[in-house]
């Protein structure tokens, strides 16, 4: 009679089912995650373009006339980026009454397509309209 001995671990066939099971996995969920970063990403341009466009009203009561640019809203230059340095705002068009505050894509956020460039205007017209939560 021969005496067995009983080994613990993994066969490599066990190893690598998990290996596998792990890459199906990411390969499923890294789309996902990379589409909710731009989507939050987003969310900071659409904050600032309204806090922006909220100081622009309020330079139009004080002096009648919109701010040509982001130093008459309060700023040292005429263009800002935003916290995470992923979009430049600026003042694209702008007459005495009316005006188009404008969000440009920068750095690993021009991969969100159709959204690299986000606008609002003296009337609250968001665009692209695709982009804009609801």
């Amino acid at each position: 009679m021969s005496k067995q001995t009983k080994s613990y671990g993994f066969t490599l066939i066990e190893l690598m089912i998990t290996v596998a099971i792990v890459g199906i996995l990411a390969a499923v969920a890294y789309p996902s995650y990379s589409d909710f970063v731009l989507r939050s990403n987003r969310t900071e341009a659409q904050r600032e373009l309204l806090r922006y466009a909220n100081l622009q009203e309020q330079v139009f009561v004080d002096s009648r006339a919109y701010s040509a640019d982001m130093k008459g809203l309060g700023k040292s230059t005429v263009t800002i980026n935003t916290d995470s340095e992923n979009y430049i705002i600026s003042v694209s068009d702008k007459t005495a009454t009316t005006f188009i505050l404008q969000a440009e894509a920068q750095s690993n956020q021009t991969n969100d397509s159709g959204c690299t460039t986000l606008t609002v205007d003296q009337i609250g017209a968001k665009t692209p309209t695709a982009c804009w939560e609801k």
